[in-house]
């Protein structure tokens, strides 16, 4: 079973993997946020199912349904749309669609639906996966993180934030629970608390916090894919990447305002310099879900062997500037030679998180920041 899954939302997104994986294990499931990367995918690789959104950055999941049905006739194809009117649904009828779903919809009518259309999985099908193979083969996709934010989004949004205001974000954010709650409550914290009053909404928990200060806990919430992993073994190895990553940020920016760095570039570059292994962890457990078996030494030694190649891949993805490529890049190594004070500062950090603030390496780092020896040993007691 070839299915191509063509949505933009990443949570649905990776909802919809998860049916279509459960349903039919041992088949290949692309995803894709783009109309363009779609087609080019399905006229390579062709789909025995497509399951596409209406609305998409780039154009309508119709040109696709329409460019497909020229071309296939019996292939299912499911439309899902936030559309609901008896019009819409008319006209991607009569396109040649196979099945329409109205947002939101929930896991069992999606599997229903799919096993109606296509019917239950054949013996051809049953075989685990293999998970060096499944880490190869998602190399070749979109890869999406199972958070309850977009962390490309995000990302975008950190390009720009010196032209957003308070307003703005509240508007754009406006709807998004999760962090809605994470702003509401850092922003009450105690040390924020200068009136005594609480903060009631999001737009004044955007005020207090500042935007950039909003964009980071947006880029951590981004990050957390914890409770989305279903093994208990990969949940707990993300919510340590992602804690690693919060440490890490947090002693960058430390050091980045002592000796008058851009501490805002490298909390940020910290937080995003585990995500190659949060990718590998995601497609771990899609291979657990399609009864594939993963050792605890396997687990190890696949996140060493694949997580730069996805760290990578996203970076080119999410279309990170060089700059923070490079400071990601200087938290797991930095040539003895490098004179950038924040790539300095990444590695130090990163050193500093990882218990080893008293070795050659980083008094040396700490020393060329022009920060004593003294005051890297008081740091570390």
């Amino acid at each position: 079973m070839r299915s191509l899954i063509l949505e933009d939302d990443v949570l649905l997104a990776d909802l919809i993997e998860t049916v279509v994986d459960g349903l039919y294990p041992g088949g290949t499931v692309f995803v894709t946020s783009s109309v363009e990367t779609a087609l080019e995918h399905w006229w390579k690789q062709g789909a025995d199912l497509m399951i596409i959104d209406w609305n998409l950055p780039d154009g309508s999941g119709l040109d696709v349904v329409r460019t497909v049905r020229e071309n296939d006739k019996q292939s299912p194809i499911v439309m899902v749309s936030g559309r609901s009117d008896r019009e819409s649904v008319l006209k991607a009828a009569h396109y040649g669609i196979s099945g329409y779903i109205s947002k939101p919809f929930d896991v069992s009518f999606l599997h229903e639906r799919l096993t109606v259309l296509v019917g239950p999985a054949t013996g051809q099908c049953e075989m685990p996966p293999d998970l060096n193979d499944l880490l190869q083969s998602s190399m070749d996709s979109i890869i999406q993180l199972p958070a309850a934010f977009d962390a490309a989004k995000i990302i975008e949004l950190f390009d720009r934030k010196e032209d957003l205001s308070v307003s703005q974000l509240a508007e754009r954010w406006n709807g998004e629970v999760a962090l809605t709650t994470r702003l509401l409550d850092v922003a009450n914290s105690a040390s924020l608390q200068k009136t005594g009053e609480p903060v009631r909404n999001l737009r004044d928990a955007i005020a207090t916090l500042g935007v950039d200060r909003s964009l980071q806990h947006a880029m951590a919430l981004s990050l957390d894919i914890s409770g989305q992993l279903r093994d208990s073994r990969l949940a707990e190895i993300a919510a340590g990447f992602l804690e690693t990553s919060k440490k890490v940020a947090g002693e960058a920016e430390r050091i980045a305002l002592r000796v008058g760095a851009n501490h805002s570039e490298v909390h940020t570059a910290a937080l995003l310099s585990r995500v190659g292994e949060l990718a590998v962890l995601k497609v771990m457990q899609q291979c657990l879900d399609r009864n594939g078996l993963i050792s605890d030494d396997r687990i190890e030694a696949e996140l060493q062997t694949w997580a730069q190649r996805y760290g990578n891949r996203l970076k080119v993805q999410w279309h990170l500037p060089l700059q923070l490529r490079e400071l990601i890049g200087a938290v797991h190594f930095l040539p003895r030679d490098a004179t950038s004070k924040s790539k300095l500062i990444m590695r130090a950090s990163a050193l500093q998180i990882n218990g080893e603030g008293s070795g050659e390496e980083c008094l040396r780092l700490l020393r060329r920041l022009g920060l004593s020896d003294s005051n890297a040993e008081s740091h570390n007691g």
